[in-house]
């Protein structure tokens, strides 16, 4: 995976929070929409964390 795939995953993590933000303000906010998107957000992140962690180890390994 490249940077590239890194600030897309970024983006759209981003672009979750908003819409959970959103969703929440709302006067009367679908719960489980929210949570739907939080599980995506959380995965994202994961993501994130699990590609620079092995981007960080290869980076270790060619120098």
């Amino acid at each position: 995976m490249t940077d590239r795939f890194l600030d897309y995953l970024a983006r759209e993590h981003a672009r979750l929070e908003d819409e959970i933000r959103l969703e929440s303000r709302r006067p009367r906010p679908d719960e489980i929409l929210i949570a739907r998107l939080k599980k995506l957000k959380l995965a994202l992140k994961d993501q994130m964390q699990s590609w620079t962690s092995d981007h960080a180890s290869s980076d270790r390994q060619t120098a």
